[in-house]
C-alpha cells in the first residue's frame, strides 16, 4: 500500500521532492495551499504522513511550522534534507537573452542574488511559491518571464531549464520533519526534538538546560519562539542526540519536567544523512 503524504505546495516543490527522498516510489504526494491545511489532512486522516519543512541551512527556522508543531497532537517520526539546487526556468522555446522578468520566493530569489545581481537588466518579482512561479509563467505563456525553482518543477510544467545551480551558496539545505498522527514515539532513532517553557524565576533556562549538560546528552539546537496567548512569553524549540528510551535522555527529560513550566517532546527518529553536494 502506497503511503499519501502532504506537503504545502503545488507539484514540483522542494517539499515533493522532501516527500519523494524519504518515501522514494511508494508514495501519492498531495499537494495543499497551507501548512494548516497540511497539518489538518493528517489529523483527519485524509492522508498517512506528512513532509514539511522546520529549517533552512542558511535562512533558519520556518516558524510557522513551528507554531502547528506545538498546537498539534502530530508525532516527529522521522527527518530528511533536500539539497536546494535552484535553476532558471523559461518556456520551451525561450533563452535567456529574451528574459525581462523573473518570479520565485523571496528566499530564493535572495539565494540567487550573485546570479540576478549579474542581469540588472532583469525585473526580480516576489511570488508565492517556486514551483507556482513555474506554474504561473507557464500559464501566462510569455518567452520573456522565466522563474527559479527546481529540476522538478521544471519537468513536471514541462518547461525548459535555462540556467542549473545559480544559486548562492552550494551548502543549501532545507530540513523537513515526516509527520504521522501517532500516539506513540518512533521506537528507534538518535535524534529528539522537543519543545519547553521556563519558569519565570532567575536563572531558570540555565537550570533547564542544565539537566543535558549534567547527564552527557548533547544539545544541537535551541532557539526561542514568542508563545501565542501570552505576552512576553516564550517557547523554546531544542534538538537533542538520542532516542527517549535511552537512559540518559530519559533522566534529563525527567528531570526537565521538574524545572520547566511545560514540556512537550515532538518525537525521537533517525537523523537524516546530508546529501552529497
Amino acid at each position: 500500500m502506497a503511503h499519501k503524504v502532504a506537503f504545502q505546495g503545488v507539484h514540483g516543490a522542494y517539499s515533493e521532492d522532501a516527500v519523494h527522498l524519504y518515501f522514494r516510489d511508494d508514495v501519492e504526494s498531495v499537494p495543499c495551499n497551507e501548512f494548516e491545511e497540511v497539518f489538518l489532512k493528517v489529523e483527519g486522516g485524509e492522508v498517512t504522513h506528512a513532509v514539511v519543512p522546520i529549517e533552512n541551512s542558511l535562512e533558519g527556522s520556518v516558524t510557522a511550522v513551528s507554531d502547528l508543531l506545538l498546537e498539534s497532537d502530530l508525532t516527529v517520526t522521522g527527518e530528511v534534507l533536500v539539497w536546494v539546487r535552484h535553476c532558471l526556468i523559461g518556456h520551451p522555446e525561450a533563452t535567456a537573452q529574451e528574459i525581462r522578468r523573473v518570479y520565485s520566493h523571496p528566499q530564493a530569489l535572495g539565494q540567487c542574488r550573485a546570479f540576478l545581481a549579474a542581469h540588472p537588466e532583469w525585473e526580480k518579482v516576489p511570488s508565492y511559491d517556486t514551483a507556482g512561479s513555474v506554474r504561473m509563467i507557464k500559464e501566462r505563456g510569455l518567452r520573456e518571464e522565466a522563474a527559479i525553482a527546481s529540476r522538478r518543477a521544471a519537468s513536471f510544467y514541462e518547461m525548459k531549464i535555462l540556467a542549473e545551480d545559480i544559486q548562492t551558496g552550494q551548502r543549501n539545505y532545507t530540513r523537513f520533519f515526516v509527520l504521522e498522527k501517532s500516539a506513540s514515539i518512533r521506537a528507534e532513532g538518535d535524534k529528539t526534538s522537543l519543545a519547553f517553557s521556563t519558569k519565570n524565576i532567575p536563572g531558570a533556562l540555565h537550570k533547564c538546560i542544565g539537566v543535558f549538560a549534567e547527564r552527557g546528552v548533547n544539545l544541537s539546537k535551541l532557539e526561542s519562539r514568542p508563545r501565542k496567548g501570552r505576552t512576553w512569553e516564550y517557547v523554546f524549540y531544542a534538538d537533542i542526540d538520542g532516542h527517549v528510551s535511552e537512559e540518559m535522555v530519559r533522566e534529563a527529560l525527567t528531570d526537565l519536567v521538574t524545572k520547566a513550566s511545560f514540556v512537550k517532546v515532538f518525537g525521537s527518529y533517525p537523523r537524516a544523512k546530508e546529501p552529497r553536494p
